[in-house]
């Protein structure tokens, strides 16, 4: 007897070929909408100018949050630490009560533009001179000190919650077990190398994307230039990576694992010293069992937590007002613009909800561009993120959305469509993965036997 053939895990809402707003993959089955859906994503990732912008969700199969997430485990982490001032708590409790009562005041600001007023009304109350005397608040107003204690506190919490370690992958690892920002990045920067370079927009303050190109051995230019305490230097994004012309059979050749790496919103391992944004990776091993703590464990190791914690680049506008509006993240949104107006542009949304007005603004202005395809990943099917996207069909733009159909999403709940997902089972397949999860085993089998040598020679 004949298998049954099973029904398409996956629709792709856009424009179809009678020019209305469809399913692209409507009346396939499981097999053949994956061979089309492979087959116009191949197409995507061959367009010249290739745009990737990573959200919260790329992170959280891995220990990370979403920003609600990030938001309710921070704020209930600073609430419970025993030497709270009043002030803060009362604007602790105000916050979360907006929240709460969403469904009836409408949706707060973003946790992050909250921050940016937090951040900025220290900036106000600590600068000499300037034209405030101080910032009228809904709440008992805090002092400076106190002040100045919270954002220490919410920049703790917040590096700690985003201190999250790659998984190792091991001996027995596979393309379907190994950490999804591996099977990504080695399939984008498998393209032809004759095409433009990738660019890696995220928006993320881990650096999980680090720790996955550094093992898959793909060079990146991150803005920064130096090695012991690199600064920020855009003009790095100018430049590109070639074989010499004695390696490359006399003529020289584009290194072919490269991409260009842009932190939106900053990375736990940013720091401001003498005036300039730095980079530092610090060692991430301490933080690896802190997620799991209760909030009350959480915090009573953050205040000396704060005290050793000196990255401000996840607070940016705790920086003057000047810089913040200078380098590196005006310069950052800069660029994210300038990318989507080239032509031939394929932009690929993952883990983003289109959340942060800021980067939605300009996604939707880069839609003028009449060569742009944008692609967004959601594992939803009720999002309003689709009824976003359709509103930009309705403009004329090709704009797609790839998420799970609704009987796929009842039966197996944020499963399809999810940044693991489109990472290793969506895109196509690349040949030097295998090669590299070949290599890893070889090496931990060599290790394992060489530790077993010591032992039994001890």
């Amino acid at each position: 007897m004949a298998d049954a053939v099973q029904p398409s895990a996956y629709q792709l809402l856009g424009p179809t070929e009678v020019g209305d707003v469809g399913d692209v993959l409507e009346g396939l089955d499981d097999r053949q909408s994956r061979i089309r859906l492979q087959a116009l994503i191949a197409d995507w990732l061959r367009m010249e100018n290739l745009v990737v912008l990573a959200g919260s969700g790329t992170s959280v199969s891995v220990g990370g949050k979403t920003m609600a997430n990030l938001e309710t485990a921070v704020l209930t982490t600073i609430a419970a630490v025993q030497d709270l001032p009043g002030p803060i708590s009362e604007i602790i409790k105000l916050r979360q009560l907006a929240q709460q009562m969403s469904d009836f005041l409408g949706e707060p600001i973003g946790f992050e533009a909250w921050l940016s007023f937090i951040a900025n009304a220290l900036v106000v109350a600590e600068t000499p001179g300037g034209p405030f005397s101080g910032v009228n608040w809904s709440t008992p107003t805090p002092s400076n000190v106190e002040l100045r204690w919270f954002v220490e506190r919410l920049r703790a919490s917040i590096f700690a919650e985003c201190a999250l370690s790659l998984p190792d992958a091991g001996i027995e690892a596979t393309r379907s077990s190994i950490a999804p920002q591996l099977s990504f990045l080695s399939k984008l920067v498998a393209r032809d190398s004759n095409l433009g370079r990738t660019h890696l927009f995220t928006l993320n303050y881990d650096t999980l994307f680090e720790q996955a190109l550094e093992l898959l051995g793909i060079q990146y230019f991150d803005g920064f230039t130096g090695r012991a305490a690199a600064r920020f230097d855009p003009s790095v994004y100018g430049l590109d990576i070639y074989y010499p012309g004695e390696v490359a059979e006399g003529r020289v050749r584009r290194f072919d694992k490269f991409l260009h790496l842009y932190k939106l919103h900053g990375s736990i391992h940013w720091f401001e010293q003498g005036g300039e944004m730095r980079a530092h990776h610090p060692d991430l091993a301490p933080f690896r069992d802190y997620a799991k703590l209760e909030a009350t464990e959480k915090a009573a190791v953050l205040s000396p937590l704060a005290s050793r914690t000196p990255s401000v680049g996840i607070l940016p506008t705790a920086n003057k007002f000047a810089q913040t509006l200078s380098m590196p993240y005006a310069h950052l949104f800069r660029s994210f613009q300038v990318r989507l107006s080239v032509p031939q542009t394929f932009l690929l949304v993952l883990g983003y909800g289109f959340g942060d007005d800021h980067v939605s603004r300009i996604i939707e202005n880069a839609l003028m561009n009449p060569s742009l395809i944008m692609l967004v990943v959601e594992p939803n099917p009720d999002s309003a993120v689709i009824e976003r996207i359709r509103r930009y069909k309705d403009l004329g733009k090709r704009a797609f959305v790839l998420c799970p159909t609704k009987p796929a999403f009842a039966a197996a709940k944020f499963h399809h469509a999810t940044f693991d997902d489109f990472a290793s089972t969506v895109m196509p397949d690349v040949q030097w993965l295998d090669d590299f999860l070949r290599l890893r085993r070889f090496e931990k089998q060599i290790a394992a036997g060489a530790t077993t040598a010591e032992v039994s020679n001890g």
